[in-house]
């Protein structure tokens, strides 16, 4: 086996002068130094970049839910006129003698809305919540509500119970309530249908 040594003689580069266009380690160092000295950003600046940037999304968040809302609003005016609206409201008080499963509301014989309860949007009436259950369009004149409510009334029967009234729809909106509430005198529930004025 042959072990063949090779020695490289280097002359040290600062001492050398660079011939013309040449560029030394020595002058190539700091020139890099410099070079990665300004490449490397600032991190205060980078957290005031980022605070900036949070606080524009957060605007631009707050003007899409505002447009949102005016949207809605624009849309419901569009879609139900103030002088062709009709919105009905579903109140409750108290509901010792009558638990609420559903609520049916026919306008002129058609039937415009259907309503089935669970225990928590019971709860929340009783609490003394209002629901708005129809909104709709209608022309001026007389027309006829009617009402069915269907629950469990005393002893836990079911109870099926309507309520009607004739109303006249003039120019403006026109909204009516459907409120039940115990009669305590005859351990009953009422049922009263109302117009707001």
């Amino acid at each position: 086996m042959r072990i063949i040594v090779v020695g490289i003689l280097l002359s040290p580069i600062w001492a050398s002068q660079p011939a013309a266009g040449q560029t030394t380690l020595s002058s190539a160092v700091p020139e890099f130094a410099a070079t990665q000295a300004v490449a490397t950003p600032d991190a205060g600046q980078d957290q005031a970049e980022f605070r900036t940037l949070d606080e524009s999304i957060q605007n631009l968040k707050t003007l899409v839910m505002n447009l949102n809302r005016d949207l809605f609003l624009l849309e419901e005016e569009l879609l139900f006129p103030a002088n062709t609206q009709v919105a009905i409201f579903v109140s409750m008080d108290v509901g010792e003698f009558f638990d609420l499963d559903s609520v049916q509301i026919k306008l002129n014989d058609q039937n415009v809305a259907n309503y089935l309860y669970t225990s928590r949007e019971v709860d929340a009436l009783i609490r003394g919540g209002v629901q708005q259950l129809y909104l709709g369009n209608m022309k001026a004149g007389q027309h006829e509500l009617v009402a069915i409510f269907t629950g469990h009334g005393p002893h836990e029967r079911d109870y099926r119970r309507g309520a009607t009234i004739v109303f006249d729809k003039g120019i403006g909106p026109k909204y009516i309530e459907l409120s039940i509430s115990d009669r305590e005198q005859k351990l009953q529930p009422e049922f009263v249908v109302t117009e707001w004025e």
